[in-house]
């Protein structure tokens, strides 16, 4: 049987594809619906929104290495969180992506490596997270091909970057953004899904109304929690921490 366990932030966990319940799916959730149609796939999602990357590979792979039965496939992303944050180490960003991909290999698990979508045409300052983003993805790409390793480069899809993949707080997907994501990684494992893309349209006018609005009830919010000290995942818990049976 697949044993397939997620590690990483928000774009793992699966924020701004909330379904009517308040919870949230996610293209991790949807890989494992895919791999699912092929037989029941035990599935584990340990990402939590708002971590950094050390600790995505300190605490959240070693955990899922060590659930049992052992996992087939681990996928793994992170490093959104610190390229936001003022002073931001690029070459240790790029140091504990190698150390996640010599971790499983010394453990003989598959990888799944993502870069995540790139909001940087949304967000206030967006050329210094394209900078450092292009810089990680960049070097991760120079290491392939690794034996035992899948890397999806989500960071260069250019469908991504347009707006309508977007969520309201412009750095999370949305649901049509997290249902390309999980096309693009099944049929980088060989499943026959063509790539999710939506109708082209109009890009959205700028109005200030609607700019002043979006720093009101997200960008001061996000700057008040760095001020403090604070998460958006303190004291939240991973929403599959040991294996989920998932059928087609």
């Amino acid at each position: 049987m697949k044993r397939y366990v997620a590690i990483g932030d928000s774009f793992t966990e699966g924020l701004g594809d909330t379904l009517p319940d308040g919870t949230e799916r996610g293209w991790a959730d949807l890989v494992a619906a895919g791999l699912a149609a092929d037989g029941p796939v035990e599935y584990a999602n340990l990402a939590i929104r708002g971590r950094l990357l050390e600790p995505i590979v300190r605490d959240q792979l070693e955990a899922a290495l060590a659930l049992s039965p052992a996992p087939t496939l681990v996928s793994f992303n992170g490093g959104g969180n610190d390229m936001l944050r003022r002073g931001a180490s690029v070459e240790r960003l790029i140091d504990l992506t190698r150390q996640a991909i010599r971790r499983c290999a010394e453990a003989g698990v598959p990888l799944l490596l993502l870069s995540g979508a790139d909001p940087s045409d949304h967000l206030p300052f967006g050329s210094t997270f394209r900078q450092r983003g292009e810089q990680l993805t960049a070097a991760v790409e120079a290491l392939m091909p690794l034996d035992g390793v899948t890397f999806v480069d989500c960071f260069r899809d250019r469908e991504l970057r347009r707006r309508v993949y977007w969520s309201a707080d412009r750095l999370h997907l949305n649901a049509a953004g997290h249902r390309r994501v999980a096309s693009l990684i099944l049929a980088a494992l060989g499943r026959p899904v063509p790539p999710h893309v939506l109708d082209p349209g109009p890009a959205p006018a700028f109005r200030p109304l609607s700019e002043a609005r979006y720093y009101g009830e997200h960008v001061l919010p996000w700057i008040g929690r760095r001020l403090r000290g604070r998460s958006s995942g303190d004291d939240r818990a991973p929403k599959y921490s040991d294996w989920t049976l998932i059928t087609a």
